[in-house]
């Protein structure tokens, strides 16, 4: 799968000072101006976010999960292109693992996650349902879903995103 928050590139991370063929182009929120990008490893080892003290993701929406989960998410992970800010998702207290972002169509194979997020659309105020149903029918289009799979349980849950 592919996010497009990682790509091939000549470019040298602006940590580690090498070109190894990949380089990050997502958020990094940091106290710092950091002035390059940074490579997919220096993510990984957790030095891009020691050095610059900062952060790929935002914590936002990781309740419940571990301290150690936290900072896996927040300083070790790539996070993803998104309209908005990104937001991880939790299930079974853990963090889920992001799959793709996707339309009706693909989020529809997972009728789990539609249902969840049908339920939490109607919380946050969606009550007319052939609106409801319209706007997700529509993803895709203006709008997009963000899929994540639960690392326990194996469920798909999801949210939206729109510009």
């Amino acid at each position: 799968m592919t996010t497009g928050a990682i790509t091939a590139s000549s470019e040298v991370c602006v940590r580690c000072g090498q070109a190894k063929g990949w380089i990050y182009t997502a958020s990094f929120y940091s106290e710092h101006t950091v002035r390059g990008r940074i490579c997919p490893w220096c993510i990984a080892d957790g030095s891009a976010a020691e050095q610059f003290n900062g952060e790929f993701v935002d914590a936002y929406g990781l309740n419940g999960v571990s301290w150690e989960v936290l900072l896996e998410v927040t300083r070790r992970t790539p996070s993803f292109h998104a309209w908005q800010d990104a937001r991880w998702l939790v299930h079974c207290q853990d963090a889920a693992a992001f799959i793709a972002e996707v339309g009706y169509t693909e989020l529809a194979a997972h009728p789990e996650a539609l249902d969840q997020l049908r339920t939490e659309m109607r919380l946050e105020g969606w009550h007319d349902a052939p609106k409801l149903e319209k706007y997700l029918q529509n993803l895709g289009q203006g709008a997009t879903a963000m899929l994540f799979k639960c690392t326990v349980c194996g469920d798909y849950l999801a949210y939206t995103d729109a510009s």
